[in-house]
């Protein structure tokens, strides 16, 4: 049985008199696989942001590995294994996919040993999106796919134990969401649990283990895909009574 790494307990977070979260739990094991999903404005980005550290909650705390962050810095939480990828993509465009992924390996490097290492690393990581290819290609002119390619390659160059995956996949065609997915389950085999986010619900159901939803900042389900779609409270939140 996994061990648990992420646990989040009563979380609630408010913007003015606006509630985004109120009290929510969500739990996650070692090499899990969970969906994150709700309708427009339910909670999810906000749920990710205090898990990162972008944001610090009200109320609850945020647990991993055993050890309380709910008040550590983002990068501290970084250090720790948690690592994001983000749905717009913002890379350095006046440098080439192998710089792109130097930087944060740099970042990451804890000797000068790891540091002589870096563009090898860089070579490797690369290989591993899928962007072996264009390692030397300014990254300005890669296509959307590889673009979001390179996005989470940045965000695996922390070695991170868990990966959020934010909307990795909102606006590509069809073979290239399964371009993606394909990458996803290769990180997970690896090791790497995943907090998938998507609108994409083929892509959901596929790659979550389980997947919790969220809806007005409260949580109104948790289970199988198989169970998740059947819910009448799921069902009513996406296409109203």
């Amino acid at each position: 049985m996994s061990a648990e790494l992420l646990r989040v307990e009563r979380l609630s977070k408010r913007f003015g008199g606006f509630t985004a979260l109120e009290s929510v739990d969500l739990h996650l094991d070692e090499g899990e696989r969970l969906g994150l999903i709700g309708p427009n404005g339910s909670g999810k980005t906000t749920m990710i942001n205090c898990i990162s550290g972008a944001l610090y909650n009200d109320a609850g705390r945020v647990r991993f590995a055993g050890e309380d962050i709910t008040r550590l810095a983002p990068f501290e939480r970084a250090r720790r294994g948690i690592a994001r990828s983000f749905q717009i993509p913002k890379p350095f465009r006046s440098m080439t996919v192998l710089e792109n992924l130097c930087v944060p390996l740099e970042y990451a490097a804890r000797s000068r040993t790891e540091r002589r290492r870096v563009p090898e690393e860089a070579r490797a990581l690369a290989g591993r999106i899928g962007l072996g290819a264009r390692a030397g290609q300014n990254s300005a002119s890669l296509t959307q796919v590889d673009m979001r390619k390179l996005e989470l390659a940045r965000a695996l160059a922390a070695k991170p134990r868990l990966l959020v995956s934010d909307e990795a996949m909102a606006g590509l065609s069809s073979s290239e969401v399964d371009e993606i997915l394909e990458i996803l389950f290769a990180l997970n085999r690896d090791g790497v649990a995943v907090i998938m986010i998507e609108h994409i619900m083929r892509a959901v159901m596929r790659f979550s283990q389980r997947i919790v939803v969220l809806d007005a900042g409260r949580k109104i389900c948790e289970g199988s895909p198989e169970t998740v779609c059947k819910d009448p409270e799921v069902e009513k939140a996406y296409l109203g009574e």
